[in-house]
């Protein structure tokens, strides 16, 4: 019904109606005034964006058994001790992958002119293997799917294999970005593995993400020792080229890698608990991963969902409210490169999973946050109505029901059974800087991050104070 058709009897009524639904509330920590009072105190702080702007700038990349994955601990342990809260640091061990020469040109192409190469723009990815000192130079093949790389087995070997799946822009533009990431990153991964199987001198994938301005997208691959190809991630603009080389006749490549595999590293989960009351020996987890690429600051990967996580208990803290449930803020080691942070937790806390009430994880970059995603079970959902309507004022009253909601480090205890939210943001441009030496500070909107926060801790404080127990979902196997 429109404005025009509401008659000064329907409009009291309605208001009567809201006034009631509120007042059946008041009194309980998740009453609207409260909910609001969160939501309005996160959109006018830009505390989060500070630690944001400490994290990025002052100690920069953070890749695990890096100094500056190791001073990130440290600055973020100390900045939720200044907040009063009961810091843990949880010990793991990391992969410690270094990353040392990457360079790449073309040396022989059908119609080269005397003397000319063409360089060629890669990265190394994440447990890559190394080239002799020299580099190696051999003819390159391009496969589209694992079937091709199958059915052109007696090719790959000795060649240098490209692993050429496209990202679809146009899907990311239209609210499925993880759609889109999800081919080409099963590839970045797996793709080398079966090629050094298979005899390859080395491993090429198309970067993975948007806006092709001649930038790679590094990632983690799935290599083992013994079998550790060179490998590397290059740019969309260099694949093309390729195409229309090879279209003229065979292309030979002079490959450079000199990355390192150490020993694993000591590092740890950042765990700051904000003590809940009557309900204290309850969980509501918030977190972001702690690491990031060493080709940036990880800005959006995963900086925001780290300082979001972090802004949950200082927004709390200033508002002076305590919850029945702790709230638990937890900067996860090694999500990049072996999920060891989110393995670790489990696995200290498998016997204890039915006081975990809930897990948020946030690791979808800095974009406007619509609502919610969660693998509630159906019946839960009606009773997030209050929350939905507390953030709808700042555009964010989606909720997303899933089977599976699917995040990395949150993933053992959802298939355990534990419920799990992320915040459903716009993720059309986060893999245009995705993994690359463009994610920086300068590309989070400050306001963009205050949405953030308002999502995150209304939705943890209404999590730690809900009345209504949600339940197991379903569970979904346990981690390998």
């Amino acid at each position: 019904m429109t404005s025009a058709f509401k008659t000064p009897f329907a409009l009291t009524v309605l208001a009567s109606c809201l006034f009631a639904a509120g007042a059946a509330m008041a009194g309980t920590p998740n009453d609207p005034a409260t909910l609001a009072s969160i939501r309005n105190s996160a959109m006018q702080s830009d505390w989060a964006y500070e630690r944001l702007a400490d994290l990025t700038d002052l100690v920069g990349p953070r890749l695990s058994g890096s100094p500056g994955a190791a001073a990130a601990v440290e600055q973020v342990a100390a900045a939720m001790r200044k907040l009063g809260a009961k810091v843990t640091l949880q010990p793991v061990k990391v992969p410690h992958w270094v990353r040392g020469i990457e360079t790449a040109e073309l040396v022989d192409y059908t119609g080269r002119p005397a003397g000319i190469t063409q360089k060629i723009v890669l990265t190394a990815l994440g447990g890559s293997g190394a080239t002799p000192a020299q580099g190696l130079t051999a003819p390159v093949l391009v496969v589209r799917s694992f079937e091709e790389l199958k059915a052109k087995a007696a090719q790959v070997k000795g060649a240098i294999v490209l692993l050429d799946v496209a990202f679809d822009q146009e899907l990311a533009d239209r609210g499925h970005a993880g759609e889109a990431y999800g081919p080409g990153a099963g590839f970045r991964y797996a793709g080398p593995k079966f090629a050094a199987e298979m005899g390859a001198a080395a491993a090429l994938v198309r970067s993975v993400g948007g806006a092709n301005f001649r930038i790679p997208h590094t990632g983690a691959t799935g290599l083992v020792d013994g079998k550790r190809i060179p490998a590397a991630a290059i740019t969309t603009e260099d694949v093309l080229l390729l195409d229309r080389l090879l279209a003229r006749g065979p292309v030979k490549m002079h490959l450079t890698l000199t990355p390192q595999n150490l020993p694993d590293a000591d590092s740890f989960n950042v765990i700051a608990d904000w003590p809940g009351s009557d309900k204290a020996d309850e969980v509501v987890i918030v977190s972001g991963h702690l690491d990031s690429w060493d080709l940036a600051t990880g800005a959006n990967d995963d900086g925001t969902g780290v300082a979001g996580a972090m802004g949950v208990i200082e927004t709390l803290r200033k508002l002076d409210l305590h919850p029945r449930r702790t709230i638990r803020m937890i900067a996860w080691a090694n999500e990049e490169n072996g999920t060891r942070g989110g393995k670790a937790y489990f696995e200290a806390n498998k016997n204890l999973l039915d006081k975990h009430f809930a897990a948020i994880e946030s690791d979808s970059g800095g974009g406007r946050p619509f609502g919610l995603i969660s693998s509630i079970t159906p019946p839960m959902v009606k009773y997030f109505a209050p929350l939905r309507t507390a953030l709808t004022p700042i555009g964010a009253g989606v909720f997303e029901r899933r089977d599976i909601a699917g995040a990395a480090d949150t993933g053992p205890l959802e298939r355990a059974g534990v419920p799990v939210f992320e915040p459903l943001v716009d993720s059309s441009a986060y893999f245009n800087y995705h993994h690359t030496a463009a994610d920086t500070l300068d590309k989070v909107s400050t306001l963009e991050l205050k949405r953030h926060v308002a999502v995150l801790t209304s939705l943890t404080w209404f999590l730690a104070n809900m009345e209504q127990p949600i339940g197991r979902v379903g569970v979904h196997g346990n981690e390998d």
